[in-house]
């Protein structure tokens, strides 16, 4: 915890504009809190930080692995692999892209190329 802290004020004296906790014991992110005059995000950190971040892959179920601090929203893995699926599946057949999912130019100029 004081090598963290140590950090935490060494980072903030150095300029940084923020710091980011990763898996650290709430009740020392909310000590890094009320210590440093930068913001803290807490990835995992709880409640006590100034500013929250979440992987999306966690929040949207996508990962194998969910980590204990991540809550999910949405469980949309299997909507993903179809959807990758059928697009591997377009671009192989050559049926994507096709002509509505180019750009266009006026061929005369490709005249005097």
């Amino acid at each position: 915890a004081h090598l963290i802290i140590g950090d935490a004020l060494a980072v903030a004296d150095a300029g940084c504009f923020a710091v980011v906790l990763e898996a650290v014991p709430r009740e020392l992110a909310a000590l890094i809190t009320e210590k440093i005059r930068i913001p803290t995000i807490g990835i995992g950190a709880g409640p006590d930080c100034d500013g929250q971040i979440l992987v999306l892959h966690d929040v949207l179920g996508l990962s194998e692995r969910t980590p204990r601090f991540v809550k999910t929203w949405a469980d949309i893995s299997g909507q993903v692999v179809e959807a990758l699926e059928a697009y591997r599946k377009e671009v192989s057949s050559g049926s994507f892209p096709d002509d509505s999912h180019s750009f266009h130019m006026d061929k005369s100029i490709l005249e005097d190329l």
